[in-house]
C-alpha cells in the first residue's frame, strides 16, 4: 500500500498535535518495512524530519492549515501522489478530498468551549471561524473510513455529538515523552534553576480558557498566604495573547510568588520537572491530558482536575479537587505540598501509571488499523 499521512504539525512547535505526529511516524518507520509512505511536510518543519526508513518519502508542501489554501490547493497534491488513503492527524481534511481516509479527532475543545474569550479575532471573524470548524470537523467525521480517538473519553465525546463516528471510532492513547536521566544539560541551565526559589510548584501548558490557570493563580495566591508559605508556582508556556492577558491579571490583582517562564529547551523543561516539589493541573477539558502523566512520569505528587479524561489517564496515581471551586483547589495545593505520607505514595505510582502508555504501542495499534484497509 501507499499511505500518505498529513505531517504538516510535525514537530514540538505544534505541541501536543505536533509530538503526536512525530511519534506516529518516527516509530512507524521502525514497525514497517513493508509499505510505502509518502509523508506531507511542511517548509517549516521539513529540516526537523529525515527519513530513516527507505519506504518512507516526504514531499515539502506550502498550504497553511486553516487556510483557503489548504481547503482548494492541498486536494490536488495529495491526489497527485496517488495514496491508497492519508492519515490526517487532525480534524481539518480538505472538503474537497474524497479519496480515502482516517483522521485522529483528538478533543472537542471548541465544540465544548466556543468561547470568544478563547479568541483573538473579532466577534464577526469568530464566528465565522466557529461556523467553518462545525462544518470541517463534522464533515471529516462523516466521510473518515476511520476515526481515531486519543481516549475512551474522547471517543465517547464524539459518538455523543456526531452519530457517523459510531461504529468506526478506534482508541490509541497518547504516551508521556521517555527522557533519559542522563539527559546533557547546560551550564546556563542548571545555573538558572539554582536561581530559582525552591521549593516550587510546576504547572506546564497553554493559558486558553479551558486550561483553567487564572483560577489556578488565584488559588495558590490565596493559600500561599492562608498556609504563610514560600512555595512558589512557576508556570511554562509559549508567551502569546493568552499568557500576556494572564500577566496583567496577575498584576493588577497584586498576586505573589508566581513565576511565568516562556518556552523553555527540553533539557530545561527536564531539570523542571526533576527537581518540582508538585505539579498543578487545573484543566476543566482535555482529550488525553500529557502535562500531568508527564509529571508522573518522573515521580512529581501531582495534582489534577477530575473531569474529562483525567481519571481515565491517571487512575490513582494524582490527588483530584474540585477545580471549579478556589476552596476545593487551596485544599488539594495544601494536600499536595504538605501531606508526606500521600506525597511518598503517589511519587510511587505516577510512574507506575505513566508506564502503561507508549507511543510504540500507539503507532503499532495504527498500524493495525491501517492494515484494514488491504
Amino acid at each position: 500500500m501507499r499511505i500518505g499521512i498529513d505531517a504538516r504539525f510535525f514537530g514540538p512547535e505544534s505541541k501536543g498535535l505536533g509530538r503526536y505526529t512525530q511519534k506516529l511516524i518516527e516509530h512507524l518507520e521502525e514497525i514497517d518495512h513493508e509499505n510505502e509512505y509518502v509523508i506531507f511536510i511542511s517548509r517549516e518543519s521539513d529540516a526537523l524530519y529525515v527519513p530513516k526508513n527507505p519506504h518512507f518519502r516526504k514531499v515539502v508542501v506550502d498550504y497553511p492549515w486553516y487556510t483557503l489554501r489548504e481547503q482548494l490547493f492541498f486536494p490536488r497534491q495529495l491526489y497527485r501522489e496517488k495514496c491508497d488513503f492519508v492519515h490526517f492527524p487532525h480534524f481539518n481534511v480538505p472538503l474537497l478530498y474524497w479519496a480515502r481516509f482516517v483522521v485522529t479527532i483528538h478533543d472537542l475543545i471548541l465544540l465544548r468551549y466556543p468561547t470568544r474569550r478563547a479568541s483573538t479575532h473579532s466577534a464577526f471573524v469568530y464566528h465565522v471561524k466557529y461556523f467553518a470548524y462545525r462544518w470541517v470537523i463534522a464533515s471529516a467525521i462523516r466521510r473518515a473510513q476511520k476515526v481515531i480517538a486519543v481516549s475512551a473519553f474522547t471517543q465517547k465525546d464524539l459518538t455523543e455529538h456526531y452519530p457517523h463516528a459510531h461504529g468506526k471510532t478506534v482508541v490509541t492513547h497518547e504516551a508521556p515523552e521517555v527522557i533519559a536521566g542522563d539527559m546533557p544539560v547546560s551550564k546556563l541551565e542548571v545555573e538558572r534553576l539554582e536561581k530559582m526559589q525552591k521549593p516550587y510548584a510546576l504547572y506546564v501548558g497553554n493559558a486558553y480558557p479551558h486550561k483553567n490557570v487564572e483560577m489556578l493563580v488565584h488559588a495558590f495566591h490565596a493559600w500561599r498566604v492562608e498556609a504563610n508559605s514560600d512555595v512558589t508556582l512557576v508556570i511554562v508556556g509559549r508567551r502569546d495573547y493568552f499568557y500576556r492577558r494572564l500577566e496583567k491579571e496577575i498584576k493588577t490583582s497584586g498576586i505573589n510568588g508566581v513565576v511565568i517562564l516562556d518556552t523553555v529547551s527540553n533539557s530545561y523543561l527536564h531539570l523542571l520537572y526533576q527537581n518540582a516539589h508538585a505539579f498543578l493541573f487545573p484543566s476543566l477539558y482535555e482529550g488525553f491530558g500529557l502535562p500531568p502523566l508527564e509529571a508522573c512520569s518522573y515521580g512529581v505528587p501531582t495534582l489534577s482536575s477530575r473531569l474529562s479524561c483525567m481519571p481515565e489517564i491517571l487512575g490513582d496515581a494524582v490527588l483530584y479537587a474540585d477545580v471549579t471551586s478556589k476552596e476545593s483547589l487551596m485544599q488539594g495545593i495544601d494536600r499536595i505540598v504538605n501531606d508526606q505520607e500521600l506525597r511518598e505514595e503517589l511519587k510511587k505510582k505516577g510512574p507506575e501509571q505513566a508506564e502503561k502508555y507508549s507511543w510504540h504501542a500507539m503507532a503499532h495499534q495504527t498500524w493495525q488499523l491501517y492494515k484494514t484497509f488491504l
